[in-house]
């Protein structure tokens, strides 16, 4: 996994790793999410893998956007 640059500070997204169609989040408590084309819609993977390259707005976009659709907990 990538270390999340966290540019803003405050997130809760300590590391992510970018797949073809999914990405994989992992929050600083350890929780580890795979969110997929099919659970959480292409346009939503897509801006999830721009905001974890920027380093910032990842938990922000999850939290407001993306919410509960995930395809599994990991972790």
């Amino acid at each position: 996994m990538e270390r999340y640059r966290n540019l803003g500070g405050d997130s809760g997204i300590s590391a992510y790793e970018i797949g073809p169609d999914s990405i994989t989040v992992q929050f600083k408590g350890g929780a580890t999410y795979l969110y997929t084309n099919q659970s959480a819609g292409s346009a939503n993977i897509d801006h999830m893998k721009q905001l974890a390259r920027a380093g910032q707005g990842l938990n922000s976009f999850i939290s407001r956007v993306v919410k509960k659709g995930y395809a599994r907990k990991l972790r």
